[in-house]
């Protein structure tokens, strides 16, 4: 399997979630399950059907996020040295050409992707427009309503 990069947030976002899913939500289903099975008839039983589906749920979320941290490759933005260059884990401060919108985004894993947050997917068109572009270059990118033109204000690495 390759390597998932990954922010150092990220990872430890991740590292809390398994946490998070190993101490308090598998106890609490194995709780609802055997307060299911004390109702007796498991036939028909409608609370043990659901306890037994949000295991499966946990059990596969647990073994996801496991998988995800043992091929992470964690990347320290402040301890990237690309001269000036936008690479993953650098925040870019861009300007729409068209509207003059600025806004800053942070390019990260595909599990960190959160838009609302300024954090942008790696994968993303916008990401893989940037890539490789220094402060004062022009990246276009395909969007839905046709080519956009952002200037690159800033690049940081923080």
């Amino acid at each position: 399997m390759s390597k998932i990069p990954l922010t150092v947030a990220g990872a430890t976002k991740l590292r809390e979630e398994l946490h998070r899913l190993k101490t308090v939500e598998r106890p609490n289903v194995i709780a609802a399950i055997a307060e299911a099975r004390s109702h007796g008839d498991l036939s028909e039983n409608a609370e043990y059907d659901a306890a037994k589906e949000r295991q499966a749920f946990v059990e596969g979320r647990i073994q996801e996020v496991e998988g995800k941290l043992s091929n992470a490759q964690i990347i320290d933005p402040k301890l990237l040295d690309a001269d000036g260059r936008c690479v993953f884990g650098a925040t870019v401060d861009i300007e729409d050409q068209d509207s003059g919108d600025a806004k800053t985004y942070q390019i990260v894993g595909e599990d960190e992707a959160d838009i609302k947050h300024g954090k942008l997917s790696v994968a993303s068109p916008m990401a893989r427009a940037l890539i490789g572009k220094y402060a004062g270059d022009i990246a276009q990118v395909q969007a839905p309503g046709g080519l956009r033109e952002y200037e690159i204000l800033d690049v940081r690495y923080e």
